[in-house]
């Protein structure tokens, strides 16, 4: 009998407090949103329909992982975001052991809020760290304390939520070897059982590259983001969280992020919310961003869609082959031609592929490798040499 291909539900929260530097996401201010109508009342509602619509068109299929991002869900309150799992729980239902995560900045959680939680059955919590250096903190327009993270981190395992993750980044303008080793320590001391560490990217239309643009800060050295990141993943190897996907390490099988993992194993998604994509077979649509668009056209019975691309099956062969082999599970070689297996041997002969997976039928990335991957990934589809 043929397995159920997993299916996950992404929600995007669109509010926050205050714009962080670097940011890019569609994402609102109170400033930003006043006199458009736009409230997380509103949003809720909006999200309400979108998920009829999602039944209406999907049909009766359990959901296995849950992820509300944003955004800062956390601003909505332990009880509201228990409403939104209700709405999800009420539409399509919950497939057993499903998990279910929210993203959270540090200062708007509290023990009541991580025990709220464990209450309306969420089951995973990802915290913004970012760092413990205060002045990487600042040049990153963060708001929480250094400590605020960890402290976080702690009283969340303590309310019994299953898996926690910290997200770091790294290679910020000001930033020393001994300030990430620092947040190393913290992040460790405080017994999360995940790790996410993303290099610092400077994106247009952000404070900080205007910044950058203006000679205030210097912009990040490709060559000291890769010593970091050899940084970090030694420093989590040695504390027994392997990694699983380039960026993302894990103390356990289950303790990886399954919603994620859907991503870049080609599964199925609906994304509820003002700019969420959407995945179906091969089919993929986004939202229109702003919230108040957003909410109005569902209020009239309208689809928030704002666009949509059938991918052809040579994208979809692509975009498989550059996320499998981001996975420390590896890409199946009979995804590859006969010139990607052999460009397959040659990048094991340069040191950016593991050798002993190759006689296995699968192509895993070396340390060296996982800081070359795009070229890694080329020259596989290319089967030309790195």
């Amino acid at each position: 009998m043929p397995t159920r291909s997993p299916f996950g539900v992404y929600v995007h929260v669109p509010f926050c407090a205050a714009r962080c530097g670097y940011c890019d996401f569609n994402t609102y201010t109170p400033v930003e949103l006043a006199g458009s109508g736009a409230s997380p009342d509103g949003w809720l509602d909006a999200v309400r329909r979108e998920l009829d619509l999602a039944v209406r068109t999907v049909g009766p299929r359990a959901v296995d992982t849950v992820f509300v991002g944003g955004g800062t869900p956390s601003l909505l309150g332990a009880d509201r975001l228990g409403e939104v799992l209700d709405a999800v729980r009420e539409s399509f239902g919950l497939a057993p052991g499903a998990e279910v995560t929210t993203e959270s900045n540090p200062e708007s959680t509290s023990p009541e809020f991580f025990a709220g939680l464990v209450e309306a059955g969420f089951t995973r919590v990802s915290l913004g760290m970012q760092s413990a250096a205060p002045h990487v903190l600042r040049v990153l327009e963060r708001r929480h304390t250094p400590g605020r993270a960890v402290a976080a981190a702690r009283e969340a395992r303590a309310a019994g939520i299953v898996h926690v993750n910290l997200d770091l980044i790294y290679a910020t303008p000001g930033e020393t070897d001994d300030d990430l080793r620092a947040s190393l320590d913290a992040v460790l001391d405080a017994g999360v059982d995940h790790v996410s560490a993303y290099a610092l990217i400077v994106e247009d239309g952000t404070a900080l590259a205007r910044r950058v643009a203006r000679g205030e800060l210097p912009a990040p050295d490709d060559d000291v983001a890769a010593a970091r990141y050899e940084l970090i993943d030694e420093r989590l190897d040695a504390a027994g969280l392997r990694w699983y996907e380039v960026s993302n390490w894990a103390a356990s099988g289950p303790a990886a992020c399954r919603h994620n993992l859907g991503y870049w194993l080609d599964g199925d998604w609906w994304g509820l919310g003002p700019g969420a994509h959407s995945h179906l077979s091969g089919v993929r649509w986004w939202n229109v961003k702003h919230p108040a668009r957003y909410a109005s056209l569902l209020a009239e019975g309208e689809s928030p869609e704002a666009g949509r691309e059938v991918l052809t099956e040579s994208e979809r062969h692509t975009e498989r082959v550059m996320l499998r082999l981001r996975l420390a599970a590896g890409l199946p070689l009979d995804l590859l031609d006969d010139q990607g297996r052999a460009a397959a041997v040659r990048a094991a002969e340069d040191g950016l592929l593991d050798p002993a997976a190759l006689p296995t039928g699968r192509a895993v990335l070396t340390r060296r490798g996982r800081l070359l991957a795009d070229g890694v990934i080329n020259s596989l589809l290319a089967g030309a040499p790195v």
